[in-house]
């Protein structure tokens, strides 16, 4: 308690957590060998810290597959990451 106000109860368990998972590696390879997501993960991370930088990348991955399932069309790192 701090102030009247509960502290430390943000949103830790919103979310599949093995789904979290998942695109948190699909993030870490794509950072490896993909020159256009490093250079965005490189730009963040100058910006905040590494971990939001990594979820971030992480998030922007979960974003275009719903996309690619949703409308059936194919990867573009352009359009995901430009």
């Amino acid at each position: 308690m701090s102030n009247g106000k509960r502290k430390g109860k943000g949103n830790v368990k919103n979310g599949n957590k093995y789904l979290s998972w998942a695109y948190s590696e699909a993030a870490h390879f794509a950072i490896r060998f993909s020159p256009e997501i490093q250079r965005f993960y490189q730009r963040k991370a100058l910006k905040t810290n590494i971990p939001v930088a990594y979820k971030t990348v992480a998030h922007k991955l979960a974003r275009a597959c719903y996309h690619i399932m949703r409308n059936k069309v194919p990867f573009d790192v352009a359009k995901a990451f430009g």
